[in-house]
């Protein structure tokens, strides 16, 4: 039996996982920049979920660090990858919503890519093996 590839589904699937490199790569950078310089991160008292800008740096840092390893591993062709990835993807969308206070536009353009990055592994996944 031989296995037969769509191309297009094998194209979006490594899009998806550059992507998933440089949506945790900007994500740890923005942990970064919370964690070194909590200044310039400003955001008033009326928001629900307003945790310190540190705590909030180490969860960018920590989950940026997560997803670039998820999307190395989905580079490399891991089955359970794909799984991990769209959880990840997830998680990451849902602390950019969260995190919309205190750097909208870029919460809003990381949100967009994460949700790309699930219809990419979700919208194709049969046609990989077929």
């Amino acid at each position: 039996m031989t296995e037969t590839r769509n191309s297009f589904a094998v194209g979006l699937t490594v899009f998806a996982a550059v992507l998933m490199l440089l949506i945790g790569t900007f994500q740890a950078v923005e942990g970064l920049v919370a964690l070194l310089g909590d200044t310039l991160y400003v955001v008033g008292p009326e928001w629900t979920f307003s945790f310190d800008v540190t705590t909030w740096g180490w969860i960018h840092l920590i989950t940026g660090i997560v997803v670039a390893v998820a999307g190395y591993f989905l580079l490399t062709g891991a089955v359970w990858a794909r799984s991990i990835a769209v959880f990840l993807a997830a998680l990451s969308a849902l602390l950019n919503f969260l995190w919309l206070p205190y750097y909208p536009v870029w919460s809003v353009i990381v949100i967009a890519l994460n949700v790309f990055v699930i219809w990419a592994l979700t919208a194709h996944g049969r046609d990989i093996t077929r």
